[in-house]
Order: structure tokens, then C-alpha cells, then sequence
């Protein structure tokens, strides 16, 4: 079978073809297949939401006196400090209330100096036995009553005097009205001695801090925790950046349209005043980041297990290409090395595992983009300081490359230092932190990892296969192992060159040819089962 290679064409059979009245021998097939380069180009890996901007602390105001406003002092907008005059309610209700109470406490006070003399002449006239115990005790009783009423009415007035304040409505703390609910002249319920919980007169909340109430896919649940990045847009401001931080995930999952998302709250510094209550955010939150990195598109690479389906794909004979897994033991090593990863550290008790793309790696990338966004350096000069970058961590992988050893046994632990980068098969995009792709198989089996040199505890690396075109058209599968990758590019982190041609392979092909295989192996079971 020939290979044609071209832009975009589908596999061609060619028939006869009649000549002359004669007819034309068959030719032999002629294979189209789509190839793409290996390109060193930014990945940028990113969950991305929406959500609405609202303030950290918000507080419904209300009185917890009842009657007619009589003054407003505040109105929507206005800045207010803890303790700043708001509305004053109509006083007269406990104005009276108070004047009650502190004539209530006064007869109680007389009642009582009353019937502490009663007490204490019964008590002499007792001893000389001119009243009868029975008498006596009769006083002592009212003592005690004089007593319990005096208490009462002390309290009594106490609680008049602060009801008195409460017709004085103040700023609870420090923030903004958002809205106004009341007017002068309206009566007001009391939030303490109404059921419904009284009337509402102001909203208000301290707008320096705000947050973003998002809902994120389950997909990309598993690469975001508190304290990450995040970059929010509103549109009252579309050329303007906000940086925050995931402040929480929330546990409890939200199902829309059989869709599982859970909330996530993104942290906003909102000290300038930009933010309002309600704006319309996009949230973007930095998962991992690779400056000029080797990339080739997602449908050139196929988990091992697909090798067999995608060579029939691509017209080969599928027991020709069959890859033995210990090959990949040496590039696991490689890939470490050019992550500027300790490749003996799984062999250290006790040593924390670096992950790729956190840690110092990642806040160095952050800062790096950070300054070409505010203007403080070019995007040449990133590159620059990128490839520096990396180049230093290559030296510090080769080094630990050295002490671990060259044979297969260290470059395998070297790779139980790996992270598990984002898995998916041809055609399909890589599903962030999903290891779904084609065929829907997201593991291979300790033992087989184990062979390629992979860890199935914290993988950094993943195995796969590209198939290479050379220069005459053969199509050559080639070991290689991926890194990051998103919806379009998959990195490469050894196995392969920049500028090699690999053939793409389309997601519904593959899908078929290992649906086809299957039936065949049914097809062959069958008998055997009756």
C-alpha cells in the first residue's frame, strides 16, 4: 500500500479504469493521511467559570423599634463608619414606655421600705406575743413580694432605657448603603417583636473585599484547590484584569441540566472600588503553564493500548507495530531530566514529591506573564527568561539524573516523581484532568506502568505513541511521553524532535476500528459459548 501525504484528504480507493475499450489493471491503494509538525509553541492549562460579583459581608438593617421614620440621614451609594446615624423612628411610644417604667419602680421602692417597717415591728410584737405567728408570717410574705416587685420594676426600667436608644438607628460597621427600603413618613414593624422579622430599611456591605460565586465542571474539579490564582473580567472594565484567589470549594454539588458542577468562591481585593455588587464576572484559574514547550495536536497521540486500532487506521499491519512497554523506562528518565525533576527521589523515605507545575515553577511563570501584561518586559524577553528558566531546571534534573544512575531500574523511580498529567485519546481533546479519551480506558495497570517506568501513585508523565511520517512516506510509530496538555495540543516531553511530521488519527476512525476489532473478538468467542 502507498502513502500519499496531503493537507487534508480522505483514503482513496482507485478502481479499473477503461482505456481505449481496454481495460486497466487494478492500482493499489493510495493512503491519504493528514500529518501535523511538531511545534514548540505556550500551553496554558485554565478552568474557566462565570459568576456574579457580590460583597463578602452584606447586613440587612432593621430597628428593633416600631413606629413612623421620622428622619432618613443616609441614601444609597453613601459611605458609612460603624456608629453613623441612619434613621430615627418616632420616640414617643417608648418615651412612654420609659416614663411607665420609672414610675413603676418608684411605687415599688415604697412598697418595699413599706413592708421592710411592717416586718420589722411584727417582729417585736412577736416577742412580746401580741400578734400570732400566723400574722408574722403573713408579713414576712408581703416583705418578700414588696421584694420580687421592686426587682422587676428595676428591670423593667433598665429595658426602657435601652428601647429608648433603639429609635436611633446606626451603621452596624464599616461599608456602603446598596439599597434604600424605607422612606419618612412609613411605620416600620420591630424586628424583635414581630414574627415576620420586621422591616427592612437598608442593605448595606463592605465593599473592599468581593467574591465570585462560580460553578465549575466536575472535570475540572480535581486540579483546583484553595489559594490558587485566579484572573476575573467583568465587562464594565473588558481591556482590565482582577487578581484573586480561590478562597473555598464548596463540598455539596450543583446538578444543572445533569450537568454536576460545584460552586467554587474566588476571593476579589476590591480596595479601588471598581467592583459593584452584581457585575457579570469570567473567571479564569490557572491550572499549569509551559512557555515554548514541543507540542503536537491532540489526534496525533494514542494511549499504548490503542496502538493496535490506530495502525489499522493508518493501513499498517497492527502485529507489526507492537511496542514492548520497557521502552518506555528510558524516555520516563528523559522527561524527568528536562522537568528539572530529582530522578532517584522515589528511592528517598520520606521526600516530598515536586509536582510539575506548582510550587516555584508555576509563581515564576505567573510572574513572568504578569509582567508582559503590565508592559514591564516584552514578549521576546519572556521567552528569554522562560528558556533560562527551564534550562536551569534541565540542569538540575541532569545532575540528579547522574547520581541516580543510568540503568532502567533508577530511571524507573526516577518516574514515581511523576504528576498525573491530563490523558485523552486522538481526536478528542484532552479532557482536562480526565484520562478519558477514545475507547474511555484511563489506566493500564500497576504492572504495565510499572514496566514503562510510570508510577501509579502521582504520575508526571503519561506513556504514549505518535506515528512519525518520514521523508518517503513511512509511517513509523514512536514511543513518546506526554506532559500537560488542553483542548488542542498535548505536550511532548521526550521521544520526539521538533519539526517531525506525525499522522493525525481521527477520533470517529479510531472509535470505529476498535469497535470493529471487538465485534471481531465476539465474533470468535461465540462459538465457544454456545
Amino acid at each position: 500500500m502507498r502513502l500519499q501525504r496531503s493537507g487534508v484528504i480522505a483514503a482513496t480507493l482507485l478502481g479499473g479504469l477503461a482505456v481505449s475499450g481496454c481495460e486497466a489493471a487494478p492500482e493499489e491503494p493510495v493512503l491519504s493521511v493528514q500529518s501535523a509538525a511538531a511545534e514548540v509553541r505556550d500551553l496554558r492549562i485554565t478552568a474557566e467559570a462565570t459568576g456574579e460579583l457580590e460583597p463578602v459581608l452584606k447586613v440587612e438593617v432593621k430597628s428593633k423599634a416600631s413606629g413612623e421614620i421620622l428622619q432618613l440621614h443616609v441614601d444609597s451609594g453613601d459611605e458609612v463608619e460603624p456608629g453613623t446615624l441612619l434613621a430615627q423612628v418616632d420616640p414617643r411610644d417608648v418615651d412612654n414606655a420609659y416614663e411607665q417604667a420609672a414610675a413603676d419602680l418608684a411605687v415599688a421602692r415604697e412598697r418595699m421600705n413599706i413592708a421592710q417597717r411592717q416586718l420589722e415591728r411584727s417582729d417585736t410584737l412577736l416577742k412580746v406575743e401580741v400578734i400570732t405567728a400566723q400574722e408574722y408570717e403573713a408579713k414576712q410574705l408581703e416583705y418578700a413580694n414588696a421584694q420580687s416587685s421592686l426587682v422587676r420594676a428595676t428591670t423593667n426600667l433598665e429595658l426602657a432605657t435601652l428601647r429608648r436608644t433603639d429609635v436611633t438607628i446606626r451603621a452596624p460597621m464599616a461599608g456602603t448603603i446598596l439599597e434604600k427600603l424605607v422612606e419618612a413618613g412609613q411605620v416600620i414593624q420591630s424586628a424583635t417583636q414581630n414574627v415576620s422579622g420586621g422591616t427592612t430599611l437598608f442593605m448595606m456591605a463592605n465593599l473592599d473585599d468581593m467574591r465570585v460565586r462560580t460553578l465549575v465542571d466536575e472535570t475540572d474539579m480535581g486540579q483546583l484547590t484553595s489559594g490558587m490564582v485566579a484572573t476575573v473580567r467583568v465587562e464594565a472594565f473588558p481591556d482590565r484584569t482582577f487578581q484573586g484567589g480561590i478562597e473555598k470549594i464548596e463540598p455539596q454539588a450543583v446538578v444543572n441540566q445533569n450537568v454536576t458542577m460545584f460552586p467554587v468562591i474566588v476571593l476579589l481585593d476590591n480596595r479601588a472600588g471598581l467592583l459593584k455588587p452584581g457585575m457579570n464576572a469570567e473567571v479564569e484559574i490557572l491550572v499549569d503553564e509551559r512557555l515554548q514547550t514541543l507540542t503536537v495536536p491532540n489526534s496525533a497521540v494514542v494511549e499504548p493500548y490503542e496502538v493496535a486500532p490506530a495502525a489499522e487506521v493508518l493501513g499498517l499491519d497492527p502485529q507489526a507495530v507492537a511496542l514492548d512497554n520497557a521502552v518506555w523506562g528510558d524516555l520516563m528518565a528523559q522527561a524527568a531530566a528536562r522537568a528539572g525533576v530529582d530522578t532517584d527521589m522515589g528511592e528517598r523515605a520520606g521526600s516530598e514529591r515536586p509536582r510539575m507545575g506548582g510550587g516555584s515553577a508555576a509563581t515564576e511563570m505567573a510572574n513572568i506573564r504578569q509582567r508582559i501584561e503590565s508592559g514591564e518586559i516584552t514578549p521576546d524577553s519572556a521567552r528569554v527568561l522562560a528558556a533560562a528558566m527551564r534550562e536551569g531546571r534541565r540542569a538540575g534534573g541532569a545532575g540528579a539524573e547522574e547520581e541516580a544512575g543510568t540503568d532502567g531500574n533508577a530511571n524507573a523511580d526516577g518516574a514515581e516523581t511523576a504528576r498525573g498529567a491530563r490523558g485523552a485519546g486522538p481526536g478528542a481533546g484532552w479532557q482536562r484532568g480526565q484520562g478519558a479519551g477514545p475507547g474511555g480506558n484511563r489506566g493500564f495497570g500497576a504492572g504495565m506502568m510499572g514496566a514503562m517506568g510510570g508510577s501509579m501513585g502521582d504520575p508526571s508523565f503519561r506513556p504514549a505513541v505518535v506515528f512519525v511520517v518520514d521523508e518517503l512516506g513511512n509511517i513509523i510509530p514512536r514511543p513518546v511521553v506526554m506532559g500537560i496538555g488542553d483542548y488542542d495540543y498535548v505536550e511532548i516531553l521526550a521521544g520526539l524532535q521538533e519539526g517531525e511530521e506525525t499522522a493525525l488519527i481521527g477520533a470517529a476512525q479510531l472509535q470505529a476500528q476498535q469497535q470493529e476489532r471487538m465485534d471481531r473478538m465476539r465474533g470468535r468467542m461465540r462459538p465457544f459459548g454456545g
